[in-house]
């Protein structure tokens, strides 16, 4: 069994006097994303501690996540990242390995 499905897992490091508002700022791009046709799961999870996001993304492939990022909700979320982050995104497109 093949999953052919791409999954992504981003971490985001934001400044601790932004981290407030740049989980809101994600928050609010949340349903529109998962409404995008090829976007299979979109969820944000928080370790406050650390003023660290992490999403957890699955897209039906690269084209549909390349099109998530074209959209200009996704852009104006970047472009506020340049002042956001303490330290650039790490981006992990990962497999599904076990299928029960």
């Amino acid at each position: 069994m093949t999953d052919e499905h791409l999954y992504v897992i981003a971490k985001i490091v934001l400044r601790p006097e932004f981290f407030s508002e740049g989980k809101q700022a994600i928050i609010g791009i949340l349903d529109v994303t998962r409404s995008e046709e090829g976007c299979k799961q979109f969820e944000l999870h928080q370790d406050e501690l650390t003023s660290t996001l992490f999403l957890y993304e699955e897209w039906v492939d690269d084209a549909a996540l390349q099109k998530h990022y074209d959209q200009p909700y996704t852009k104006s979320v970047f472009a506020k990242y340049t002042i956001w982050l303490l330290q650039p995104i790490e981006v992990y497109k990962i497999s599904k390995v076990y299928f029960p």
